[in-house]
């Protein structure tokens, strides 16, 4: 919604201000349609030399964020807390032959499936489930700190990964300027070619040179680098649900009190994202 109103505000400041300045509005529009194909066409062959079909698709993804925002919101924050905690309570209180039907299957676990939202989240689902089963299979000897170190690598996998879309996003804002100089000076080739023409029709074609670089600049640092800012925001939310459970899970395996593991995994939250002391222990008290 916010990037909607942010690229009329952007349009409407550039181009409604040239237009009160004095500026003509016809040389732009004339020149826009070839200049805008040449920077974009050499912007999408670029990614396509750069990237695979897959980091295209992620791509792709990537321009939804920036209009959806973050997948999660404070209530699923809050069911990663009570998943992550049952589960652990289960593993300290029951043991692990108790836990290992849910872990081995979580599509089928009773508890998994009181969280459908986060059921769909597979990094999420296998990143709870198969740091368990390393404590399960182990009998429940294994260093929580070398837990912590495979939860960790595991993270920082995915958030390699999640993090692309928003990397390509900035190297394209990079590479516009540049990009709309090539526009630019390809319409000064044009002009020198009709270098015998009248100084209007020359001025005129100077001008549509010109619309190249504006557009190159305009593109990078009013449209695909606040994109990608706001792509790796995005991400970035989303990805702390993932330091939730490691948290959780970790502090758990290191024998602290339940208060303290909630608290610790709570306070790691944005504050808007963050639930307070009493809703989670209301929760976790009324499942």
């Amino acid at each position: 919604m916010f990037a909607a109103i942010g690229i009329v505000v952007l349009l409407v400041m550039v181009f409604g201000v040239f237009t009160l300045s004095g500026g003509d509005m016809g040389v732009v529009l004339h020149a826009l349609p070839i200049e805008m194909g040449i920077i974009g066409g050499s912007a999408v062959g670029a990614l396509i030399i750069g990237n695979s079909g897959a980091q295209l698709k992620a791509l792709m993804g990537g321009f939804g964020k920036v209009f959806k925002g973050p997948t999660y919101v404070k209530q699923d924050f809050m069911d990663c807390i009570l998943l992550t905690s049952k589960l652990t309570k289960i593993l300290k209180g029951e043991g692990p032959v108790a836990l290992e039907p849910h872990i081995e299957d979580p599509q089928s676990s009773p508890i998994f499936s009181e969280f459908p939202k986060l059921l769909k989240d597979e990094t999420l689902v296998h990143l709870i489930a198969d740091s368990l089963r390393l404590v399960v299979v182990s009998s429940g000897t294994l260093d929580p700190y070398a837990v912590e170190d495979v939860m960790d690598q595991s993270i920082k996998s995915h958030h390699h990964e999640a993090i692309g879309p928003a990397d390509n996003l900035q190297n394209l804002a990079d590479a516009l300027p540049a990009l709309g100089i090539v526009a630019a000076v390809l319409g000064v080739v044009k002009t020198m070619g009709a270098i015998d023409q009248p100084p209007a029709v020359l001025g005129a074609m100077i001008g549509s040179a010109l619309v190249g670089t504006f557009l190159g600049v305009l593109l990078a640092y009013g449209f695909v680098g606040p994109m990608a800012l706001r792509a790796r925001t995005v991400i970035e939310s989303d990805g702390t649900i993932y330091q939730v459970a490691k948290q959780i899970i970790i502090a758990s395996l290191h024998g602290h009190p339940q208060p303290l593991i909630i608290e610790a995994a709570r306070t790691s939250l944005q504050h808007a994202n963050q639930p307070s002391f009493a809703d989670v222990f209301d929760a976790i008290r009324a499942r």
